[in-house]
């Protein structure tokens, strides 16, 4: 198999246009090409007078040897390697504890290789907590272990489903193919920065587990883990809470997928003497625009364009102050989302569906935030201090998990807002109007103020009077790391391995998923299996 990199195609390309040119690419007849198969799709948009779109193709041809003697550096020979999980024979039943990316990967691996694993979740199936998170946003009463952070599918079920990730990894075709097979859109295969949305991601989490649950898997739902059970340095079993009772569940191997708001699990963990440390992380706010404002500064005459769809940006300035203003999980045609997990402490998230049709366009903007600023060498130091600006931004909002906002303009020249301009916002219970310097730390204003304008330069309009600012964006990753070695079991308990976002090894959907296969694929090593490698 052939593939072509970098083929320049117009908008409104067709079939029939690709293979005219793959013709071109290869110099051979057209008759001669057997299939063509896209593989990756990214809009060039660096000339907005000529928008395009840069495909990767799959090519099956007759002569593939010739073709490619005489093709230019584009043009190159692949094969393809199936992952495989291996069949591993065992009575063990590893257990995974947390169902997100990547505890369900993990336990999809894990079923698949035939140890019908067994997963503990402190949250609900994914239907009732869709359920709970729409009352908490119309009533504003939060539910702790149901909501945007907790429950069947982790924190990237109300987002946006995004899968894109930087990381090199060989499993990611395969997280991709298993998407798809569970219900999400095949385009995820091939657009450079694919999504699901919310709206469709909820079914497709359903189906995966319905999967591991196919092949012998066990999800425990309302089931909160609480402590490891361990003698010799060794992992015996672990405790956990359901419906009010303490139980115990004998196991030697163990993934923890705790996703990155689960603290008062770190505190347990930590009081069990387990070995973690301090991670930076970011923090700031979610900045809302108009979404055709954003297409037109993007896209020129080409916003609206159906092929394109709503546009999206990424954003990063280094300021005078030592301190980076960066742009994260920017959601196009989305809204604002209520994101807290612990009473009187409020955070917000972004979420778009997968149409992105809504009126605006939202980001989260962030600092970020290193152990020094901490202000104490306490493992869970980061932890206290997102609580802290967690706390006073729910003051600032007035309670009731209402949200502080204020124009950007206002906030530019340190102003309280009174009243909102062309971007109204879409966060749910209610906003009111409050200033970021009521809740952020002093030098994450400075940057926020510094910052702004000059992400104006580099995207027309970022900097628009109307454009809004919710806060606090505090969970976009762990102030937590813990520790593991190059056998991916913790350094202090053999048999426990720390997994994905939580335990500070991932940050997304995607390197989530990888990593909790990569600590699957580490017990099935401990028990005989061989590993796929890619």
């Amino acid at each position: 198999m052939l593939r072509i990199q970098n083929l320049r195609m117009q908008l409104d390309y067709t079939e029939a246009d690709l293979r005219r040119a793959v013709s071109r690419k290869l110099h051979i007849p057209e008759k001669q090409i057997k299939s063509v198969k896209l593989r990756k799709r990214s809009v060039d948009a660096r000339k907005k007078n000529d928008i395009t779109f840069l495909l990767t193709v799959d090519v099956k041809a007759d002569g593939e040897q010739r073709i490619l003697k005489a093709a230019d550096k584009d043009v190159q020979a692949v094969t393809e390697k199936a992952y495989r999980v291996p069949i591993v024979r065992s009575e063990e039943r590893p257990v995974v504890v947390g169902f997100g990316p990547g505890g369900m990967f993990a336990a999809f691996v894990l079923a698949k290789a035939g140890l019908r694993p067994i997963v503990l979740e402190r949250g609900c199936p994914v239907e009732e907590r869709a359920a709970h998170v729409e009352a908490f946003r119309k009533s504003g009463i939060l539910m702790p272990e149901s909501n945007v952070q907790f429950g069947e599918g982790g924190a990237g079920t109300f987002s946006d489903g995004k899968l894109h990730t930087g990381i090199k990894d060989p499993h990611i075709r395969f997280i991709l193919e298993t998407f798809v097979q569970c219900g999400a859109p095949e385009e995820i295969l091939y657009e450079a920065k694919p999504h699901i949305g919310t709206d469709r991601l909820q079914g497709t989490v359903r189906h995966l587990r319905e999967l591991i649950q196919r092949m012998g898997g066990e999800i425990r739902f309302g089931a909160k883990f609480t402590e490891c059970i361990a003698r010799d340095g060794r992992l015996q079993g672990l405790r956990y809470e359901q419906k009010g009772e303490v139980q115990e569940l004998s196991c030697s191997h163990a993934i923890l997928a705790l996703g990155h708001s689960a603290r008062d699990t770190f505190h347990g963990l930590h009081a069990q003497g387990l070995p973690m440390m301090q991670k930076p992380f970011a923090i700031g706010v979610r900045i809302e625009h108009l979404q055709k404002d954003i297409d037109r500064a993007l896209y020129g005459k080409y916003a609206g364009h159906p092929k394109l769809g709503a546009a999206d940006y990424k954003l990063a300035v280094h300021l005078k102050n030592g301190r980076s203003l960066y742009t994260f999980c920017m959601c196009p045609g989305g809204e604002v989302v209520a994101a807290a997990s612990e009473e009187n402490r409020l955070a917000v998230n972004g979420m778009s569906c997968f149409a992105r049709d809504g009126r605006n366009a939202n980001s989260a903007l962030l600092v970020g935030i290193t152990p020094a600023d901490f202000g104490s060498e306490h493992p869970l130091a980061g932890v206290a201090l997102q609580r802290e600006i967690e706390e006073k931004a729910y003051l600032a909002g007035g309670g009731g998990y209402k949200a502080p906002v204020i124009r950007v303009e206002d906030y530019l020249v340190h102003r309280i807002s009174d009243h909102f301009g062309k971007v109204t916002p879409t966060y749910i219970p209610g906003t009111a109007f409050a200033s970021p310097d009521s809740y952020l730390p002093g030098y994450v204003c400075e940057a926020l103020r510094l910052g702004i304008p000059e992400m104006a330069k580099r995207l027309h309009g970022f900097d628009a009077p109307d454009a809004l600012l919710t806060g606090v964006e505090s969970r976009s990753s762990s102030p937590v790391r813990i520790l593991r070695g190059e056998d991916l079991c913790s350094t202090g308990l053999q048999g426990l391995y720390p997994c994905g976002e939580g335990a500070g090894y991932a940050g997304g959907i995607t390197s989530a998923a990888a990593d909790g296969i990569r600590c699957a694929e580490a017990i099935l090593q401990q028990l005989g299996g061989k590993v796929w490698k890619g």
